[in-house]
């Protein structure tokens, strides 16, 4: 079937997929030299290779002269090779593996029928393992991006980690996609990886115990904030009807906005791709193929998708594990202005591959034929998409379990629901101006020393509210961790939110400007960081209740 047959799988698969290789290869016959050996003559003579009549009747006429070699390997195999039989299924499978590594192309290749029932089982949504995409065209295996909720990101591994030891067994020299099979096994048993993290002086060790992984490609649900969060892990079999299951929830609840979570995604099927941009995007190009021949195919949109009002403002969440099919989809919304980018640049696979099975149950050979372009014919082949929004997430970030890109995309929707400009920048463009962790009395002090108005914040809106007094929140804000823009988000403040101001003011300059910080607690007695008013607009966020 059509979906079979097109992937744009990158060689980014599930770790669960054995993905076994054989080393294609042949020994050609010579005159062997054996001296200094009693009993035997000086040297040993074989008779030449010869190619027989059924060999040469059933190469085509014009290939004879090129592939008389090969039958000549094959006869020296048959006959002289020392532990007969042969396996001549298996030679035939490594000559074929053997050909498409001559390629030199990284994403062409064969597999095995076990691999290829594997492989497509991965994208059907269930299999066992541990739970992660990787890179086999590394040194060592190389995780992607651990599937959410899996064994793999519960024990801690992150993008980028390689795998150089598996069962205590060095990996260095072993293919990576052999590594991969070594990571393979019944559910409920236990894998111990040995992990290289940049950054990282000494080597990581985890243990992580195997189970069935059954993938749900697509789930949605309604965020406090009225914004629909929609995450699509993998572009399978099933991810179009869950999709739609979860868009036919999601917008009768009319969200002021939508957040397409594409991240740690690694790729799947080229026409899933399209369906799914063709849920957000009324009409237009989804992609280009482009050939080697100067040929194009164009994929345009499937009218009819459920998510098009552009009065919906939309949102894009890419990360580095975002690969190949979702950077179709979030390259599409980027280029046709349906949504905005938010975090990490992604991945950059932009080739398009065919599998293709081969006859009598012998597996398939996956043939790279073509570049795929955005809609702006844009390339991000080895590239990748840049996000309008670059946020990072850092190791810190995932073990304190927070999510800076999900809370900026959140943030920046929110501003253009409300029509107000939005501008993110990172804390590390702060840390100047941000209390040192040395000096906590500068914070400590505000909330036991109180006074009115008397900050001096020349470039900042004068300050009216007074320590102890109640405020009334006139506009969405984000309540932070402590003062400064870029900072650790707590959650969501609504507006008409009453909050009591308890601390003294903080004045944090930012870019031309500086905005003045209070520190607060809300009715449910969560206490943190707001910001008074705009300074860039002059407008107050935070009103006195007097």
């Amino acid at each position: 079937m059509s979906k079979t047959l097109k992937y744009i799988f990158v060689a980014l698969v599930i770790i669960v997929v054995a993905l076994g290789s054989f080393a294609g290869g042949f020994i050609t016959g010579h005159v062997i030299p054996l001296t200094s050996i009693p009993g035997i003559p000086d040297s040993v003579s074989f008779a030449p290779p010869t190619v027989s009549p059924q060999q040469q009747s059933a190469t085509p006429s014009e290939l004879q002269a090129l592939f008389a070699p090969f039958w000549e390997a094959w006869t020296l195999i048959h006959e002289d090779y020392v532990d007969q039989p042969v396996n001549d299924v298996e030679l035939m499978r490594g000559a074929i593996n053997g050909m498409m590594n001559a390629l030199g192309d990284q994403h062409s290749s064969y597999m095995n029928p076990k691999d290829y029932a594997d492989a497509n089982s991965g994208l059907e949504g269930e299999y066992e393992g541990i739970g992660a995409y990787v890179d086999t065209t590394t040194e060592y295996l190389t995780i992607t991006s651990p599937i959410p909720g899996s064994p793999a990101e519960r024990a801690g591994l992150l993008p980028g980690d390689q795998v150089v030891a598996i069962d205590g067994e060095d990996m260095t020299g072993i293919n990576a996609e052999v590594a991969r099979t070594k990571v393979l096994g019944p559910a409920n048993t236990v894998v111990h990886l040995t992990v290289l993290r940049e950054g990282e002086e000494e080597l990581l060790e985890f243990d992580v115990t195997r189970e069935k992984i059954s993938i749900k490609s697509a789930t949605g649900k309604m965020l406090d904030s009225g914004i629909a969060y929609i995450q699509v892990t993998t572009f399978g079999d099933k991810t179009t009807p869950e999709l739609l299951a979860a868009l036919n929830e999601l917008m009768p609840q009319n969200p002021k906005g939508i957040i397409l979570d594409l991240r740690n995604n690694g790729g799947g099927y080229l026409t899933t791709s399209v369906e799914v941009t063709s849920q957000f995007i009324g009409d237009g190009v989804v992609l280009y193929e482009q050939y080697g021949d100067g040929r194009r195919t164009t994929y345009d949109v499937q009218p009819g998708g459920m998510a098009t009002d552009t009065n919906i403002p939309m949102v894009a969440l890419i990360n580095e594990g975002s690969a190949s099919a979702s950077e179709i989809v979030a390259g599409a919304l980027q280029d046709s202005g349906r949504a905005k980018l938010v975090g990490a640049t992604s991945f950059g696979k932009g080739s398009v591959q065919n599998w293709i099975p081969l006859s009598g149950d012998n597996g398939a050979v996956r043939i790279t034929i073509a570049k795929w372009l955005t809609p702006n014919e844009n390339t991000i082949h080895e590239i990748g998409l840049t996000p309008d929004i670059p946020v990072e997430l850092t190791e810190e970030d995932f073990k304190s379990d927070r999510d800076p890109q999900l809370d900026v995309a959140i943030e920046s929707l929110l501003h253009t629901i409300a029509g107000t400009p939005y501008v993110y920048e990172a804390p590390p463009a702060l840390s100047l101006t941000e209390p040192s962790p040395t000096e906590p009395a500068h914070v400590e002090a505000a909330a036991t020393q109180p006074t009115a108005t008397t900050l001096e914040c020349p470039l900042a809106m004068p300050a009216h509210l007074t320590s102890g007094e109640s405020a009334t929140v006139i506009n969405y804000l984000y309540l932070r961790s402590s003062p400064g823009i870029g900072n650790n988000w707590i959650e969501t403040v609504n507006p008409n939110t009453q909050v009591e101001v308890i601390g003294n003011p903080t004045c944090i300059p930012h870019r031309d400007g500086a905005y003045i910080w209070w520190q607060v607690k809300l009715p449910d007695e969560t206490m943190g960081w707001l910001a008074e008013g705009s300074f860039t607009r002059k407008v107050y966020f935070l009103e006195p209740v007097r």
